[in-house]
């Protein structure tokens, strides 16, 4: 009776023990969390209209739909090549609550900037005008 006993007891701490190796060989094999990166950029806003974009207003240059609540940017060009800053990248702009989505991307003339997608709201994208903000990501 008593060897009985030891087995039961035993095969659950076995699991256990199992099951902490794995977890601790798992986390030693994740890769490190990068550092939060940020900068300062110039800021400005922009509206789903025709006259504001080249093509379909509700779809950013790869394509992602876009709709007013959206919380979404598009991006500079070398914001994607230099600081990684890609399509999917979550970013916080200080002064502003939340998460902001990379779903769109700038000219290439443009450098060192982001554009807040602001749905239809004009009146809003005006008032914003043009700011230099602190980024994060």
């Amino acid at each position: 009776m008593h060897d009985h006993f030891q087995i039961v007891t035993s095969m659950p701490l076995n699991y256990f023990l199992h099951g902490l190796v794995f977890l601790l060989i798992s986390l030693a094999c994740m890769p490190a969390h990068a550092e939060e990166r940020s900068m300062w950029v110039k800021a400005s806003a922009y509206n789903s209209l025709p006259d504001q974009t080249e093509g379909d207003p509700t779809r950013g240059a790869w394509g992602d739909k876009l709709a007013p609540g959206m919380k979404a940017i598009a991006v500079s060009p070398d914001l994607i090549e230099e600081h990684g800053i890609r399509r999917g990248t979550k970013v916080r702009i200080d002064g502003l609550e939340g998460e902001y989505t990379v779903l769109d991307k700038m000219p290439d003339d443009w450098y060192h900037k982001i554009d807040i997608y602001m749905g239809t709201d004009v009146q809003r994208a005006r008032r914003w005008g043009v700011k230099k903000v602190r980024i994060r990501w």
